[in-house]
């Protein structure tokens, strides 16, 4: 049976407005350095990241700004900064309502701030959630200087976004690897904060937090529930209730894998744009949900159904 192509709200886009200068191309050179070039041509036009709405192929895009594409030579990033990159975020969703859909940026590590931010950012902006990054530095996002902004979504009841970093030395060590070998550091970051969250108790502290891991961390996720539930029979129940995965990309194993351990009702399509931008992501999208094995009612949840309950 061919699934009819569902609607579909890609959780997983980044946008930069282009009054910024990036900075990611920073030691990039050869074919390296043309690809984040031609990435970062799409990451700031406002018009690439509405053409598959316009034409159809999505219902919608949930938008955030990485905010380490625009740190200075040390790696650090103003305080004031991420204050213009969520009121511009807001702007760019008050041009295309019901399109988009934003992602507050904040430094989840610099302790009150980052949750006062957060705060404006969702009572005042309007945004629907907070992208963060896995880890800072030595610290991952259980530590104390991130539980105020934690907190703080909770208390909001909108969804943190825990987003994948490139850690050192770990980066280095597997470059030898090519792209693979990033791909395995960050996903290990991404899972290592999940697992912080569930080993530290700050999901069991906070039981309306929700966060969004990226398919880089299901290794992670297939871990804490088959071999943590082991040793605490709870942590597979603790990440249905707290847990999403985007699916970045559309891989049927990644998706089937998601579906058996969170459950249809906490995988979210996401894709990586542009980053990752594979096409025609309805057909690719309903392709990957029936050889995943799954149905029609699946592919509605994962599509858009799902997204639109955690955002509220």
């Amino acid at each position: 049976m061919t699934l009819a192509a569902p609607e579909i709200i890609d959780f997983h886009s980044h946008y930069v407005d282009p009054s910024w200068e990036l900075t990611n191309t920073s030691g990039l050179s050869g074919p390296r350095l043309a690809q984040w070039q031609r990435i970062n041509s799409l990451i700031v036009d406002e018009r690439a990241l509405l053409q598959e709405i316009e034409a159809g192929d999505l219902a919608g895009r949930v938008v955030n700004t990485p905010a380490t594409f625009l740190a200075g030579p040390d790696g650090t990033v103003p305080h004031d900064s991420f204050r213009r990159i969520n009121d511009q975020l807001a702007a760019l969703v008050a041009r295309h309502p019901g399109k988009l859909h934003g992602l507050a940026s904040v430094d989840a590590y610099d302790g009150e701030r980052g949750a006062v931010e957060l705060v404006r950012a969702v009572r005042q902006l309007g945004l629907r959630g907070v992208f963060v990054e896995s880890a800072k530095g030595d610290l991952l996002i259980d530590a104390p200087q991130a539980r105020p902004t934690l907190a703080a979504a909770a208390e909001l009841g909108v969804p943190v976004f825990l987003h994948p970093v490139n850690p050192q030395p770990l980066t280095s060590q597997l470059a030898p690897l090519g792209r693979a070998g990033t791909l395995l550091a960050r996903g290990t970051i991404n899972s290592a904060a999940l697992a912080a969250l569930v080993r530290s108790g700050v999901l069991r502290e906070l039981p309306g937090l929700k966060v969004v891991v990226t398919a880089l961390a299901i290794g992670g996720i297939l871990l804490l529930s088959g071999f943590g539930a082991e040793e605490d029979e709870d942590v597979a129940a603790l990440l249905r209730r707290n847990v999403f995965v985007d699916t970045m990309g559309f891989d049927p194993a990644i998706i089937r894998a998601a579906v058996d351990v969170l459950g249809v009702d906490n995988v979210l399509a996401g894709s990586d744009w542009p980053i990752v931008n594979e096409g025609p992501v309805r057909q690719i999208f309903a392709a990957a949900i029936e050889r995943a094995g799954l149905g029609q009612a699946a592919a509605a949840q994962i599509g858009s159904l799902n997204l639109l309950r955690l955002i509220g």
